[in-house]
């Protein structure tokens, strides 16, 4: 059980580099929509790569930090029922999802966009822009990292309910534990 609380640490600790790598993007993103906009209405130019650029950074971005915003249970959820659940059905629920719909559906957006991102790599395709940037193969290779990244941490969650419902709660990482349990152990004494 030890090995699997390692194995989970270490996909949670692959997806917090990534998110919080890519999370940088955003400030990317700013700048360069902040440019486009003063080239524009400013300096009555503008340029078609820049355009695309911040487009691309967007795609990049949201689809790199998807693993993480997962990992920090920033996805949405109807949480009436789950948020007040014990931790044990918590767990069955998260195993049971996980199981049933987003391994399906991520080996879906894997299988089904492999072809698409194969085909943009043997022509090195670019945008369809006239004066737009090169490399939209690369962006499209987002697509498989999203699968990817998602898949895993779907690993991680599916270990930690394995770890909570055999009684190994002390084996689950902090980084994919609960977050009103990750609340309780920094503030042991109730006053939350």
């Amino acid at each position: 059980m030890r090995f699997l609380g390692m194995i989970a640490a270490l996909i949670c600790a692959i997806n917090q580099v990534v998110g919080k790598t890519f999370a940088w993007l955003s400030l990317g993103i700013v700048v360069v929509c902040f440019t486009v906009v003063v080239q524009r209405y400013l300096f009555a130019t503008s340029y078609v790569w820049m355009q695309d650029l911040y487009i691309w950074l967007n795609g990049a971005m949201f689809t790199a930090v998807a693993g993480f915003a997962l990992l920090r249970d920033d996805h949405v959820r109807v949480d009436i029922f789950y948020r007040p659940a014990k931790m044990k059905t918590r767990a069955i629920t998260d195993l049971i999802g996980v199981v049933l719909f987003l391994m399906p559906f991520m080996w879906i957006v894997y299988t089904y966009s492999m072809p698409f991102v194969q085909r943009a790599w043997n022509y090195h395709e670019a945008s369809a822009n006239v004066g737009g940037m090169p490399g939209l193969f690369i962006l499209k290779s987002f697509i498989i990292a999203f699968a990817v990244l998602i898949a895993l941490q779907g690993v991680a969650m599916i270990i930690r309910s394995i770890l909570i419902l055999t009684g190994n709660v002390h084996l689950v990482p902090a980084s994919i534990q609960y977050s009103a349990d990750r609340i309780a152990a920094d503030h042991p004494e109730g006053a939350v």
